[in-house]
């Protein structure tokens, strides 16, 4: 054993390089558990589709950034790597960065440490991450103080809560990611932006909380844009996620959708890459009506559902397949023809 310590101790982890290959190292460790759907995958989010987001969401320095379910941190982590390129190297935003910026909260165990880890090795060196069950606290109690500037979160959806915690909340409901929403919002500084991965399911549930939650948010927030992701996105999980760009203070009047489409299966073979998601960052100020996107205003949306689900208006017919009687009969017509040919050809040579 002190043979081991005096090897480790002599490994080199001091300069910004050996860092960056450390940390590089961790997050590959982390892929590859979410990979194998072992202890830790539910907390790895794809991090090019981590990337799409906080490009969209462009923050600057000042902006306070939260993830109240922050797991591995992926989102805080790459937050950190954005601003940081972006940021004029002075040591008053080096200090906000470190201190001021990066907010989360996690409630398990092994979440917590692998996230406060993956911080500090990306270059924060006293995340300011807590330890506890984010929906446990009353949102009614959320002062002006308490508000953020821009939420990035990949929530855990499935779960159910207890009575007690539903209590904590204006719309009842057991599952985690839709008490999670309204977080969100309530955390949200007016003005405030958010970008949120969530089940598809969100948009188009009939349940009486599914359909009070969307009216909540189309009410107080600005749903400008939907990402509509494909099976596969999540590795070692087989649910569809969309991802919801919102801006907190202003009813939605028309939301732009855009349906990736990577043009493979993806899977641990053919994982997303950030390549894939160029064309949507490109067409986002736009927001054109391609075969892939679409308008879609508020006004045409049944108030009585709020049905918000994913109808893709642009997307070309696919050819039906032809009867097999059809497929015979054109094939004798060719091969009439083609001995028609012959025969002249035949003629010819004579």
């Amino acid at each position: 054993m002190r043979e081991i310590i005096n090897m480790v101790d002599g490994l080199p982890f001091g300069t910004s390089v050996d860092k960056h290959e450390l940390s590089h190292l961790y997050e590959t460790k982390i892929k590859n558990m979410g990979n194998a759907g072992r202890n830790g995958g539910q907390y790895y989010t794809p991090r090019p589709l981590i990337r799409t987001m906080i490009k969209v969401m462009n923050p600057k320095i000042g902006e306070k950034i939260y993830d109240p379910a922050c797991g591995s941190a992926g989102f805080l982590c790459e937050a950190y790597e954005y601003l940081y390129e972006k940021m004029e190297k002075t040591a008053a935003n080096f200090e906000q960065l470190q201190d001021h910026t990066f907010f989360g909260k996690e409630k398990k165990n092994l979440a917590y440490i692998i996230g406060t880890m993956n911080m500090i090795l990306h270059g924060i060196e006293a995340p300011n991450i807590v330890h506890t069950n984010t929906l446990g606290e009353n949102i009614r109690d959320i002062q002006e103080k308490d508000r953020y500037d821009i939420i990035l979160a990949n929530p855990p959806f499935g779960g159910k809560e207890r009575i007690e915690v539903q209590q904590n909340f204006d719309i009842k409901t057991g599952e985690t990611a839709f008490l999670f929403m309204q977080h969100f919002i309530k955390s949200l500084k007016a003005g405030g932006r958010a970008a949120v991965v969530i089940k598809n399911t969100f948009l188009s549930n009939t349940d009486n909380a599914s359909v009070a939650l969307r009216q909540h948010l189309l009410e107080t927030c600005n749903l400008h844009t939907i990402l509509d992701m494909p099976q596969g996105t999540f590795l070692g999980a087989g649910v569809k996620t969309v991802v919801l760009f919102f801006t907190k203070g202003e009813p939605t009047k028309n939301i732009w959708y855009y349906q990736f489409d990577a043009g493979r299966n993806m899977g641990k073979t053919n994982p997303l890459n950030d390549n894939d998601l160029q064309e949507f960052i490109d067409l986002l100020a736009t927001k054109p009506e391609t075969e892939k996107s679409w308008n879609l205003s508020v006004a045409d949306v049944i108030e009585t559902t709020c049905d918000l689900s994913v109808k893709n208006p642009n997307k070309p017919e696919e050819t039906p397949l032809r009867e097999p009687a059809l497929i015979l009969e054109e094939m004798q017509t060719l091969d009439e023809e083609t001995n028609e040919i012959l025969g002249t050809l035949n003629e010819l040579v004579r």
